[in-house]
């Protein structure tokens, strides 16, 4: 676990926007969901948007602590 661990933090290290970006793209998912008519609770839950800030707080707290 700690070796794990060790490799993430060197990754996103150089990687400073990626948890941010990918955020951005599961907010933007939601979006687009919200058009389809088959998507049932998955829209309605608005899942993917708190699921896309969740990871894109993180990221940026994660940028700024590395």
């Amino acid at each position: 676990m700690s070796k794990l661990f060790d490799w993430l933090s060197e990754f996103l290290a150089h990687r400073k926007g990626l948890l941010p970006l990918l955020g951005i793209v599961f907010v933007l998912c939601n979006l687009s969901l919200q058009f389809l008519p088959f998507t049932g609770w998955l829209a309605s839950s608005n899942l993917m948007l708190h699921i896309g800030l969740i990871i894109a707080i993180l990221g940026l707290m994660l940028a700024w602590a590395l």
